[in-house]
């Protein structure tokens, strides 16, 4: 099983944290998205929208966007639930993570790592604005609870942990969160385990306007 993935990326962090809680051996194929390596020939016929990370479970077989990785390789699994309804409320996180948190949290942290805050400050501003109302709904989640989902670890708290435990690096206060903040704690807190992730290449930054 191979991985290509870009180390600094979250989304490809979350994949390589579920490996690891299962115990899965596979090989990381780095790919430097900021070097062009997602848009040659060879990757996009991997994966057509030149984005990693890309899953191949098996030769010539390939699966595209986190958190479809993440639901195919949790299947059969704890992390995956097999009631109906508790599924269901797995993807529904799945998608807030890719709606809500994602494109606020994440793109603030990389703006603000990488220099192009200060080149889009009203985008800023907003980013981080509905970055916190994603902070807040998940924080109204987790008051009284566990985890996400049937109060036991799963894929969904992956999804949620990949952006969440390093929005501090885009000056989000997570204090202002004190159950994300324990739900975070408790994640970290699962076997296997893997740290930070990777900084950012020098070729993702730029030199702000």
């Amino acid at each position: 099983m191979r991985l290509y993935d870009y180390r600094p990326s979250a989304n490809g962090y979350k994949i390589r944290l579920l490996l690891s809680w299962l115990d899965r051996s596979y090989e990381l194929v780095p790919v430097d998205i900021f070097a062009g390596e997602s848009h040659t020939e060879d990757f996009l016929r991997k994966n057509p929208d030149g984005r990693i990370p890309v899953l191949e479970p098996e030769p010539g077989r390939f699966l595209a966007e986190s958190n479809a990785i993440l639901l195919y390789l949790a299947r059969g699994t704890p992390l995956l639930p097999e009631d109906a309804f508790e599924q269901a409320q797995v993807h529904q996180w799945l998608f807030f993570e890719q709606n809500s948190l994602e494109p606020n949290v994440g793109t603030v942290r990389f703006w603000h790592l990488t220099g192009r805050a200060a080149r889009f400050p009203e985008t800023f501003r907003l980013r981080t604005e509905r970055g916190h109302e994603a902070l807040a709904a998940l924080e109204r989640h987790l008051r009284g609870r566990t985890f996400l989902v049937g109060e036991r670890p799963t894929v969904a708290d992956i999804a949620l942990y990949g952006f969440t435990h390093v929005a501090p690096d885009g000056g989000f206060d997570l204090g202002r969160y004190p159950a994300v903040t324990e739900w975070l704690a408790r994640v970290k807190a699962v076997p296997g385990h893997i740290g930070p992730l990777a900084p950012y290449t020098a070729n993702a930054h730029v030199t702000a306007a």
